[in-house]
């Protein structure tokens, strides 16, 4: 299986309907035309880079509201999974719970990547920015997670201008 590149910036987001935290079923189309929505795919709940990523999105959270985004954390992990996470770090935003990695692969970020030399399957650390309209605007493949979140702020800010 190999990380497929079909999606690319100007490209329509492609919908889903997932579980997420707080017992919610989480659309893309529940933002539709009103906000713009950060989609960010991680490995793992609570390991070093991921929970490092999340907590980055955390403390920024009340400033992507204020620019009309919404914060959507994407893994294979379960909605229990996620909720323990999301308890232990304060996260104030959903994360959804991708089984069988249907959305990272429809994303084209599941599949055959390095880990520590080796070759592993799972999902490669990305980030889709959506418009309200539902079109992706920006893709950060295989982030860095020191300074992602203000950079994904910044990009949005400045298409908003």
């Amino acid at each position: 299986m190999q990380e497929q590149d079909t999606l690319t910036v100007g490209s329509p987001a492609p919908g889903f309907s997932l579980p997420a935290t707080a017992g919610k079923v989480i659309s893309l189309s529940d933002f539709s035309g009103e906000r713009w929505v950060v989609l960010y795919f991680y490995p793992a709940d609570d390991t070093p880079g991921c929970t490092k990523e999340a907590c980055g999105f955390r403390d920024l959270s009340e400033r992507f509201e204020a620019v009309g985004a919404t914060i959507l954390g994407v893994s294979g992990d379960s909605v229990e999974s996620h909720e323990k996470f999301t308890s232990k770090f304060g996260l104030p935003f959903p994360l959804l719970a991708d089984a069988g990695n249907a959305l990272a692969t429809a994303y084209g970020v599941y599949g055959l990547k390095k880990l520590y030399g080796k070759d592993v399957v799972g999902i490669t650390r990305s980030t889709f920015v959506i418009d309200p309209m539902g079109v992706i605007r920006k893709i950060y493949k295989k982030v860095l997670v020191e300074q992602h979140a203000e950079e994904v702020l910044n990009f949005i800010r400045s298409q908003q201008k």
